[in-house]
């Protein structure tokens, strides 16, 4: 889309989101809140969307982020070439990293995509000694299950350097901006898990040894 129409269009029904910007005009705009992340101890996150569909420009503003020295963090379905994760993860403090699913037949059936990539993508990170937190949504009768819960607690507690895994559970604030770009939102009749049923998950992960946060990062 070129966006001519967007601007022609009399009576405004379409519209662009979003603009073209340069690194050193992302970089200019971060340096604004450098205050802030000395008095924080926080940084910079790059989250999307999937920031490594635009690899050149990430790998560029998360150079020049530690060049002045400040925290970056990049959240990621991990869903690229090894070698686009070697290269931005060299200027990576931390990595969020989604797993949808340990059962790669129901990984192609959602997402469209084997997960042999994203995993082997994480193990090769721990590896490297990259600090990581794993980011879980819990999605009721598509990953909840026993059985993908405990391969999910055992994956993730054989790799290094897993600082903790975020639990998150299925909500539908998406189906709005479905809505909005005219697609058809195929999970509408799946409904958000119990308070309790994250509990029981959020033990049984614990019980592999590892650190746990519940509804957030």
């Amino acid at each position: 889309m070129c966006g001519l129409c967007a601007h022609v269009c009399p009576s405004e029904a379409l519209s662009i989101a979003g603009k073209e910007i340069s690194v050193e005009e992302v970089v200019k705009e971060i340096e604004l809140d450098m205050a802030f992340y000395e008095e924080s101890e926080g940084g910079v996150t790059c989250s999307g969307g999937e920031p490594l569909l635009q690899p050149d420009f990430l790998a560029a503003v998360l150079h020049e982020c530690n060049e002045r020295g400040i925290h970056t963090t990049l959240d990621t379905s991990g869903y690229a070439s090894q070698n686009v994760i070697a290269r931005v993860s060299r200027n990576v403090d931390l990595f969020l990293y989604d797993i949808k699913t340990l059962d790669e037949a129901k990984h192609k059936e959602y997402t469209g995509v084997s997960n042999r990539l994203i995993l082997k993508n994480l193990q090769r990170l721990a590896k490297d000694g990259c600090d990581v937190a794993v980011s879980l949504p819990i999605i009721p009768g598509v990953n909840d299950d026993e059985e993908n819960i405990r391969r999910t607690g055992a994956f993730i507690s054989s790799l290094k350097n897993v600082k903790y895994v975020s639990l998150l559970a299925y909500h539908k604030a998406g189906v709005v901006k479905y809505k909005n770009l005219g697609r058809r939102y195929r999970m509408g009749q799946i409904q958000s898990p119990s308070s309790q049923r994250m509990k029981t998950i959020e033990k049984k992960l614990e019980s592999f040894g590892l650190k746990v946060r519940l509804g957030g990062r």
